[in-house]
């Protein structure tokens, strides 16, 4: 892969190449998908999203809308100093076509910023139960009317994949979309492959997948300008874009250390146990007098978390210089993280969260709650759905979908077009809303 072509302006539409050297300075082009972004209404939405602990009333508790914006400031000092990097060591970016560090943070910050705007309401557990929805839910009996691929994409909802649908608004008219430039759709986009074949391996990113079926023609053209290395073979699978490495390591060290600090602040993790997790990562770095001035558990462990973040964004971009030839060959399948000398830290701080905050009490009944609500609003509007599509809606179908928004309602290409737009319906409500509607169709009102 050549840098040249991975910072592509390119649009979906364009009838004419957007140049670096000819962009207006005061509102650069990778600088308009991070307002094109934050102005989404699918992004207001993560206000009302749980992150991890649920409903909380304190005003320290991350939200997803939260949680993004501190991924996208992180993922910004990422890529500008990589960025940075780079343009010492390839000067004619900067010299020939104009290409500058703020260029580098502008795509990852944007693309960190929607990185969880396909994510369902109710935290973690949400795409798991749109997927058993279909997979042992009412939702089996719509197999046999699609492809194992189309079947796939709905038994193994992935919010990244229904993030590369929204960022495009590809079940709709694409060219309504948000218009985000090619070099921060590949930034976004972890896992460019298709939901099936499921190989087992080891390439960090085959985890998942990262469109579904009906974009696949959308994120081909986006890979075929960026020029991604396809992988071997007839299904749609490339190797990463660089700077999704830096995406992904933005949300991993979020969420490894501000978690961890939730849990502190909620009283699910003593702080002199936490301390000596945090200690090991900060301990080059800590001003111990600073520190025992602090007068507040928050106030210390704010200090030690903004510590932390530092060093292993220090880390993380080691990591990538490092190999970034390997990166740029398709030859480096690791998310930075796993190559941290701080992994052992990393993979202790999560352990303890998985243990106190993510299995806690509050979260597994927000999860439980959200099981039930999440799979009574796809039974619902599936059924009217389809029964419309058939012509044998009832009175109380045709009431069910007139709660959904215009656009949900005139997909009709086919039946996996129609279910799809049912799922990303009920993944863009948030925690509120979907309590709402689903208290309205059992009989309970607003």
């Amino acid at each position: 892969m050549h840098w040249e072509q991975l910072l592509s302006l390119k649009k979906y539409g364009d009838t004419k190449k957007r140049v670096r050297l000819e962009q207006d300075e005061t509102r650069l082009g990778f600088e308009v998908d991070y307002d094109r972004i934050i102005f989404s209404s699918a992004f207001r939405s993560l206000q009302d999203k749980t992150q991890v602990v649920p409903l909380s009333k304190t005003d320290f508790i991350h939200t997803r809308l939260t949680h993004s914006l501190e991924v996208s400031v992180v993922g910004r000092s990422l890529g500008r100093t990589v960025g940075k990097a780079i343009l010492e060591k390839y000067p004619h970016l900067k010299t020939d076509l104009g290409y500058q560090i703020t260029d580098f943070g502008a795509i990852v910050a944007a693309a960190c910023l929607a990185h969880d705007i396909g994510n369902p309401p109710f935290g973690h557990s949400g795409e798991k139960a749109i997927g058993e929805f279909f997979s042992n839910g009412e939702g089996q009996q719509y197999k046999n009317q699609l492809t194992d691929k189309q079947w796939q994409d709905l038994i193994d909802f992935e919010g990244n994949a229904n993030g590369f649908s929204v960022l495009n608004n590809a079940l709709f008219k694409v060219e309504e979309g948000l218009r985000i430039s090619y070099a921060t759709l590949g930034a976004f986009t972890k896992y460019p492959k298709e939901s099936l074949p499921k190989k087992p391996t080891s390439q960090i990113a085959d985890k998942k997948y990262g469109f579904f079926q009906h974009d696949t023609f959308l994120f081909e053209d986006v890979a075929q300008e960026l020029g991604l290395i396809k992988k071997p073979g007839d299904d749609v699978a490339y190797h990463r874009h660089p700077l999704a490495f830096l995406v992904e390591a933005a949300d991993d060290i979020c969420y490894t250390i501000i978690d961890f600090e939730d849990g502190i602040n909620k009283g699910l993790i003593d702080e002199d146990y936490a301390l000596e997790f945090l200690i090991a990562i900060v301990k080059d770095t800590i001003n111990t007098q600073k520190y025992y001035e602090l007068t507040t558990k928050e106030e210390r462990i704010s200090y030690l978390r903004a510590l932390a973040i530092g060093q292993l964004i220090q880390d993380a971009v080691a990591v990538f210089l490092a190999n970034e030839e390997a990166i740029l060959q398709g030859e480096f399948h690791y998310a930075l993280t796993e190559k941290s000398k701080f992994k052992a830290q990393i993979s202790d701080i999560i352990k303890i969260s998985v243990e106190r905050i993510y299995r806690s009490r509050d979260v597994i009944e927000k999860e439980l709650m959200g099981y039930r609500v999440l799979q009574t609003l796809l039974g619902k509007f599936c059924t009217a759905y389809m029964n419309n599509v058939k012509g044998t809606a009832s009175n109380y179908d045709k009431l069910v979908l007139e709660m959904l928004p215009e656009k949900f309602k005139s997909i009709k290409e086919d039946t996996y077009s129609g279910l799809l737009s049912i799922c990303q319906f009920v993944s863009l409500l948030t925690d509120g809303s979907a309590m709402e509607i689903y208290g309205i169709l059992e009989g309970y009102g607003k």
